[in-house]
């Protein structure tokens, strides 16, 4: 088991340095990588999400849905509440950026396709609730955490987010069994099959235009780091399997709290005019540093289910 989470963190590597070394002959650039992350987040994640939801409806994968979103829940307000008390920095734009960073993983670019090819499936049937709570939390505590005035909270753009309704229309499927036709249901598997090597190339592009040995080298950073990537994903683990979780659940769930820190960290960084620099190379390096700490995790929990 620990040798495929290793081939499969491998294949990722591999796409990943693919993007770094296009970046570096300049083969990619800034819009070049906006336009496929504008793909991803808009076209290929909500394809990969509606297509796991694409299911004969059973009451038992309904409570499995509605236990790994508790979960995700859970995990989330206790991600929030250790970060508040162990992150603390002089400067208020350093925190905020530390504290979101933290809390917040990249549950769709870097788990998705993890989850998809070690579970299948169903494996992104339950990495979809976490996308949907990660959605919820960062555009409510997270902006909030950002800016510092809950004025900045918009129900709207939560709404409007493609993940959101994906994970909205899939369910709508499941729970209705709605039969798809295949005609609709292509385009959505062509799509699907993106969700590997396109945000895998992107990371890479991002690690190319990054200063990860400065980020190793400021030691601010290394409790986001610890805590994002083994202390958080490890304490979830725990809860799930007290709390009788076992299963692809388990395991799908646990490759989502494992994941490196979100990019939305330095989206929202920038628009509250926190320190950006520091989110870019957190985001980075964290992306860099999973590709050592998840193969471990993930073996635990398949062990554990």
């Amino acid at each position: 088991m620990f040798l495929n989470v290793c081939l499969q963190v491998g294949v990722l590597l591999i796409l990943i340095l693919l993007g770094f070394i296009l970046t570096k002959l300049n083969m990619i650039n800034e819009a070049g990588a906006n336009v496929m992350t504008d793909l991803v987040l808009y076209a290929v994640t909500p394809a990969v999400i509606v297509k796991s939801f694409i299911r004969p409806f059973e009451i038992s994968a309904a409570k499995n849905l509605a236990t790994s979103i508790l979960c995700a829940v859970i995990a989330h307000i206790v991600f929030i509440i250790f970060s508040l008390l162990l992150l603390k920095n002089k400067n208020v734009k350093r925190e905020r950026v530390l504290r979101f960073a933290a809390i917040f993983g990249n549950c769709g670019f870097m788990a998705l396709p993890l989850q998809q090819a070690l579970l299948g499936d169903e494996g992104v049937f339950y990495g979809s609730s976490v996308v949907a709570i990660f959605n919820v939390f960062v555009w409510s505590f997270g902006i909030y955490l950002m800016s510092g005035d809950k004025k900045y909270i918009k129900p709207k753009a939560l709404a409007l987010s493609p993940s959101i309704i994906a994970i909205f229309v899939g369910i709508i499927i499941f729970l209705l069994s709605i039969p798809v036709p295949e005609i609709i249901k292509s385009p959505i598997s062509m799509l699907s099959s993106l969700n590997t090597p396109v945000p895998m190339i992107i990371i890479g592009y991002h690690l190319a235009k990054s200063d990860i040995l400065g980020g190793l080298r400021d030691k601010c950073t290394l409790a986001p780091y610890f805590l994002k990537l083994v202390a958080f994903p490890l304490i979830a683990l725990l809860i799930m399997y007290l709390c009788g979780i076992r299963g692809a659940m388990m395991v799908s769930l646990t490759i989502a709290f494992a994941s490196p820190i979100a990019t939305m960290t330095a989206m929202f960084s920038a628009k509250f005019s926190n320190d950006t620099s520091l989110a870019a190379t957190l985001i980075s390096t964290s992306h860099l540093l999973c590709i050592i700490t998840m193969p471990p995790i993930i073996y635990l929990a398949q062990l554990l289910a």
